[in-house]
């Protein structure tokens, strides 16, 4: 196993590359209560949003206790959440049992749209070339979770600004019918297909917790360091509130555990669920682990005791010797080509 920064993971890193979604599910919420009927669920401000914004989120169960992150794009006329593939259709049921007399209609959007990131420095440039109705100019000055309406090859799109790739870039859902057309074009553009193993890579460098790999139904967003982009602090009450202010104000912010970066020595990345450990004792386990192409090394996300947090902290995983680092463990500006 090597570090070696790949064609793939370099045009990513400098130019574009793409990445297919298709393992996402699409669940779109329209009537005119969605934004407070969502208000009342989520941990994020998203009634909020104005038409073209989105934001990032997570469902709690009472308990503070995650059921699935999302996120929530306002389109002007509707609401379009994306979540795990795998979380969709409980996700579905569970907001339908919510509904009680609210105006709100819930509909399965997985096999109307198909999803596709392009992400890179050059992915504005590339998906304006691509599309109509958004120029380069307005993709690069879109802020996190923006959305914009366009066309592609005369039939409705929708373009999305997203973080959770590890790098940024543009989501596009166009319909079933356009995504070999899509990819097709993506690529005489210049893109190249970002495999599992980079795009893992690059997703680990940058610290996003992947559910059902980083986070599931036990964890407390908290213990993910999810709070500075899913939850608002400012907005009235959400299922699970209760938990979250709790840790906050009676814990201090302080988890017992949470989720941190390990950069480690030798050659080979350990599988998720190793023990971390410091000095004989067992301070917590792997979640994630790739080789580093901007390192040359392992790299790992685990969750970590508190008071072991620190920066430099050494520890070994699996017999291997390695330190805390603090998230993300690489920045983009430093990532160079060797």
């Amino acid at each position: 196993m090597t570090a070696a920064i790949t064609s793939a993971y370099e045009a990513a890193r400098r130019r574009a590359a793409w990445i297919d979604r298709s393992d996402r599910g699409r669940i779109l919420v329209s009537g005119p209560d969605r934004a407070s009927f969502l208000q009342g669920l989520l941990t994020n401000d998203v009634a909020a949003l104005k038409p073209g914004q989105g934001c990032y989120a997570a469902y709690l169960t009472p308990q503070g206790r995650m059921i699935a992150d999302m996120h929530a794009y306002e389109l002007g006329e509707a609401m379009l959440l994306t979540v795990p593939g795998e979380l969709k259709d409980p996700l579905l049921e569970r907001l339908d049992q919510s509904l009680f007399s609210e105006d709100v209609q819930l509909r399965d959007m997985t096999g109307a749209y198909s999803q596709v990131a392009i992400v890179g420095p050059e992915a504005a440039a590339l998906v304006a070339g691509l599309v109509t109705g958004a120029e380069s100019g307005v993709l690069a000055a879109l802020r996190e979770h923006g959305n914009v309406s366009a066309r592609f090859e005369g039939d409705p799109a929708i373009v999305t600004r997203i973080d959770d790739a590890g790098e940024p870039g543009f989501d596009l859902f166009v319909g079933p019918a356009k995504v070999e057309p899509l990819v097709a074009a993506v690529a005489a553009a210049g893109a190249v297909p970002l495999d599992a193993a980079d795009a893992e890579a690059i997703r680990i460098e940058a610290g996003i917790p992947l559910f059902h790999r980083d986070m599931d139904e036990q964890t407390i967003p908290l213990e993910a360091g999810l709070e500075s982009r899913a939850i608002s602090f400012s907005k009235g009450c959400y299922v699970g509130q209760e938990v979250v202010i709790r840790v906050l104000h009676r814990g201090h912010g302080r988890a017992a555990r949470k989720l941190t970066g390990l950069v480690l020595d030798g050659h080979a990345a350990p599988p998720a669920g190793a023990p971390v450990r410091a000095a004989d004792r067992d301070l917590g386990h792997v979640t994630s682990a790739a080789m580093s192409p901007a390192l040359g090394r392992p790299i790992a996300l685990a969750y970590v005791h508190r008071d072991f947090l620190a920066p430099g902290t050494a520890v070994t995983v699996d017999g291997v010797h390695g330190e805390v680092r603090e998230l993300p463990l690489v920045r983009r500006s430093s990532v160079s080509a060797s």
